[in-house]
């Protein structure tokens, strides 16, 4: 029995539509806070289960049974590492024989901000005792490509990432890996640094935008503080919340200085195929 912790997220629905490729329904349990989100996982078959990183007895019901856990990050940033103990010690409880992390690229090393909590909660599996694989994944096309839109509006996309070059992938890509790691003997102890096999600049991404559409983008780059502060009066009504414009000006700060680029080519290994290039992921938008 797999469980996927966060399965009705973007990231944890792809993930059990690909293993479902692979194994039957009955092999797989989505961990879930909130059934209203879960429908579509509901017609796939799998079985549900109620699992919130805020209430840590959810886990040692929703764990039984479980041999294989997939944890995907928390996306709460700052309490984050707590509710991955959380369900880290739960799964030592239930007897777990595996658990796959979805942490970030290059974790131990990386100067990423949010790395932080990554690099804590991949302590706290080497100190459980409990058997673990890391998926330290690198950045989601999707992560910027969300920004096509106002770029086409605007004709600017902005950033502070300046020549860094970024090695993305669409979240499917990372998905499938997961799968293909959940379902492969002789994981434990391994290492996976996944991203994309080419990578680009926000420039390059700023002129994919204006090849492929009739209206010219240019990239602007700007001094991490004012990129924070644009962010934090755009995106909602009142801003993107302050937590959030910071985190995503560190992350592009960091992608300057090479924290989103690699070279391995260990997700296109895992998954056998060539990863998905971010102008096809782009021409799905603008078509």
């Amino acid at each position: 029995m797999i469980a996927i912790t966060g399965a009705s997220g973007e990231l944890g629905r792809l993930v059990i539509k690909c293993l479902l490729e692979r194994i039957s329904a009955d092999q797989i349990t989505g961990l879930i806070r909130d059934q209203s989100k879960a429908q579509g996982l509901v017609d796939l078959g799998v079985a549900l289960r109620h699992a919130d990183y805020n209430e840590p007895g959810t886990f040692a019901e929703a764990l039984k049974g479980v041999d294989t856990l997939l944890l995907i990050s928390s996306n709460e940033t700052g309490v984050r590492t707590t509710q991955h103990r959380t369900v880290i010690d739960a799964a030592k409880a239930s007897g777990i024989k595996l658990i796959a992390y979805t942490s970030v690229l290059h974790a131990d090393v990386s100067s990423l901000g949010l790395a932080a909590d990554h690099r804590d909660t991949e302590e706290a599996l080497r100190e459980s005792g409990i058997p673990y694989v890391l998926l330290r994944n690198g950045w989601y096309s999707e992560n910027y490509l969300a920004n096509v839109p106002s770029a086409l509006e605007h004709g600017v996309l902005l950033g502070s990432a300046a020549d860094g070059r970024i090695s993305s992938a669409p979240r499917a890509d990372y998905a499938e890996a997961a799968a293909v790691v959940l379902t492969t003997e002789g994981q434990a102890g391994k290492v996976y640094e996944l991203a994309g096999d080419s990578s680009y600049t926000l420039s390059d991404l700023a002129s994919m935008i204006s090849q492929n559409t009739e209206k010219p983008v240019i990239y602007q780059d700007l001094p991490q503080s004012e990129f924070e502060a644009v962010l934090s009066s755009i995106g909602l009504p009142a801003g993107l919340p302050a937590g959030l414009a910071a985190l995503l000006a560190d992350s592009d700060a960091a992608a300057a200085q090479g924290a989103l680029y690699d070279d391995s080519g260990m997700l296109s290994a895992l998954i056998e195929r060539p990863t998905t290039p971010v102008l096809d992921s782009l021409m799905e938008i603008v078509q």
